[in-house]
């Protein structure tokens, strides 16, 4: 046997994810990965080396047991392998789609050294829907009710993750919700090629019959304050309410009509329907050529969706070159297939509007990359007479975003940071108030699922120490 033939033999490739082809996905919004089969989870599950000192579980922020989940497929003990994914993360589902495992526990993964690393997320992803196609979704032993009230801020993921965790320990947990819907940004800032929203709504039944309530069209902070919530009995709050508030450009004519914020654009799409007009009366604009700025997974999803929609040109403008985009390989790579026009090194100086301040293009430079900045990437800056304009009738901006101010300026006693997110004890994600946690983008400022379930574990731990911690006549009181 030839050497290289060895080589494969005891390092096979990775399974390649099965996907819909792209001429046919910008169709409509069909998840685009098509899941392994049974067959595939477990060639790829035969990958791992079953190390003796895993790496990569470390790497994840919920600290699945990855070697145990994956020895269950080899074996072929799916709801075992299930089980073992829930014991620490409340939405496989979901993060087997979603999560950059490439750069968590696929990073720290032995194989991937020197050969491709074992596909966590997607056998992740595959185990999740065997359980939901199989009907096997256990519910842990729930122990007898603690008497203690938890309210939830936010139904995102780390709210959602803090919701499970208590539950699971016996406490009555209420989530508050903004919206009319739960999920938070799983439901209106991801689009359903992506997630559909049939994987939220199971991973959503699976915390209601965990015993969670849900209150919704709550704004914590004008319906209701944290103060009253405690008056109402709540012996301890989380405040997961995420990073809402979206980032403009600060440009000339950014006022122009057929601007939008990505914010505004994934919502009317992904919750309110607009990919659906008229059967769902939310409109968007018509355009023949949509100009997409920024480099993220948002960036990403915005200029999917807006190929979908239309089916003409979709252009990114993103200031640094392709090695800089902060996006998920994966999704830089559905997105070139899928026909987006990348214009890298360049950055928008300002929108142009007719006499009706009606958008009719995009101003920008060309950039250069000069030296590493705070994030560690090379600065991009600007190459004078570079300047030049495409012709579009829509901008969709997604630069990012920081935490909606409501609540923090409805509660004093809550300390935030220069950006506006909150400050925490990194330790335990208690606040400067008494009794009142928080964790995921409202602290991190917008980051991934995952490390908002991380914090979310972390804050849940460090709030159920702390009501069975109160003194006896209050948990006498409570129960």
């Amino acid at each position: 046997m030839s050497e290289q033939k060895r080589n494969l033999k005891l390092h096979p490739p990775r399974v390649p994810m099965p996907e819909v082809a792209p001429e046919e996905r910008i169709k409509g919004f069909m998840e685009v990965p098509l899941g392994y089969t049974e067959e595939q989870a477990r060639l790829e599950a035969e990958r791992c080396l079953d190390c003796k000192n895993p790496k990569c579980v470390a790497g994840c922020p919920v600290n699945i047991d990855i070697p145990k989940f994956l020895k269950e497929i080899r074996e072929g003990r799916y709801e075992d392998a299930a089980r073992t994914l829930r014991e620490t993360n409340s939405l496989p589902a979901i993060c087997g789609r979603v999560c950059p495992q490439e750069e968590q526990c696929e990073a720290r993964c032995i194989e991937g050294i020197k050969h491709d690393p074992v596909a966590v997320g997607n056998l992740e992803r595959w185990v999740a829907d065997w359980e939901r196609e199989h009907g096997a979704i256990p519910l842990p032993e729930i122990p007898e009710p603690t008497g203690y009230k938890v309210a939830i801020v936010g139904s995102g993921p780390a709210g959602l993750t803090v919701a499970g965790d208590l539950a699971k320990l016996g406490h009555d947990v209420t989530v508050f919700e903004a919206l009319h819907r739960p999920a938070g940004v799983l439901a209106y800032g991801i689009p359903e090629f992506r997630l559909p929203r049939m994987i939220v709504n199971s991973e959503i039944d699976y915390i209601t019959r965990l015993g969670v309530k849900f209150v919704f069209n709550v704004v914590v902070g004008v319906t209701v304050t944290l103060d009253e919530l405690f008056a109402e009995g709540y012996h301890t709050i989380f405040i997961g309410t995420g990073a809402g508030l979206p980032k403009m450009m600060n440009v000339p004519g950014e006022n122009c009509v057929g601007v939008f914020s990505a914010n505004e654009f994934l919502t009317r799409v992904n919750l309110l329907g607009a990919s659906k007009f008229p059967e769902y009366d939310t409109p968007i604009l018509d355009s023949r050529h949509t100009v997409v700025v920024g480099g993220g997974n948002t960036a990403m999803d915005a200029a999917r969706i807006a190929k979908r929609l239309n089916g003409q040109k979709v252009s990114l403008v993103y200031r640094r070159s392709i090695d800089e985009l902060p996006a998920r390989k994966e999704e830089v790579h559905h997105a070139q297939a899928e026909g987006i026009e990348f214009n890298l090194l360049c950055n928008p100086t300002e929108v142009l509007g007719d006499e009706n301040h009606i958008i009719t293009g995009i101003r920008c430079v060309r950039m250069a990359l000069g030296e590493p900045d705070d994030s560690g990437r090379r600065r991009p800056e600007p190459i004078p007479g570079s300047e030049f304009v495409l012709d579009c009738d829509a901008v969709v901006v997604a630069i990012g975003n920081s935490p909606n101010p409501i609540l923090t300026k409805a509660t004093p006693d809550l300390e935030v940071t220069k950006w506006g997110t909150l400050k925490i004890d990194a330790d335990t994600g208690a606040t400067s108030k008494s009794g009142v946690y928080a964790g995921g983008d409202i602290v991190s400022g917008a980051a991934t699922v995952i490390l908002a379930m991380g914090a979310g574990r972390t804050a849940a731990a460090a709030m159920h120490r702390y009501m069975m911690g109160l003194p006896r006549p209050l948990r006498q009181m409570a129960s």
